[in-house]
């Protein structure tokens, strides 16, 4: 297998990747900013410090599943979800700066695609071990529900 094939097969995975730490430096930077502000509130300070320390403890998570989607799966399905949880971490990270409450949406819309994500990791895991063991291939089946599925993670 040449370089050039690997890249085609995981180039949306590294797009998303890529996104989501200039995502976690904009967050460093705005907890950094309210930080070293001389007007800010300590309740906006711990608000702000929260959301970030949310983030990087899912952020772990969702790079496993998302990479592991797309590669044992598909990755156009686990990239797309992943740009989701991208924007949905963005909402849920903005709303925690105003009240709690705002978060909350963001938080189980993100929650619903971790764990679409960790289903296609599943999936895609289990499809290659019938492939291995029984000769059974259905990942042309497979990555068919997956596209389809992953359009339903647009519905609130």
């Amino acid at each position: 297998m040449d370089t050039c094939n690997i890249v085609e097969n995981i180039y949306l995975l590294a797009i998303i990747t890529a996104l989501s730490v200039f995502q976690n430096v904009f967050f460093a930077l705005k907890l950094d900013k309210e930080c070293t502000s001389d007007n800010t509130r300590p309740t906006a300070i711990e608000r702000v410090s929260c959301a970030n320390r949310n983030c990087m403890d899912s952020y772990p998570t969702f790079i496993a599943v998302m990479w592991c989607a797309g590669v044992c799966l598909n990755q156009a399905p686990a990239a797309f979800a992943g740009l989701l949880y991208l924007i949905v971490r963005h909402k849920y990270f903005i709303g925690y700066m105003g009240q709690t409450s705002q978060s909350t949406p963001g938080y189980l819309f993100g929650k619903r695609i971790l764990i679409f994500l960790a289903l296609m990791c599943l999936v895609g895991v289990l499809n290659y071990l019938l492939m291995r063991f029984f000769g059974s291939d259905y990942r042309e089946t497979v990555e068919t529900f997956t596209s389809a599925a992953s359009a339903l993670l647009l519905i609130p």
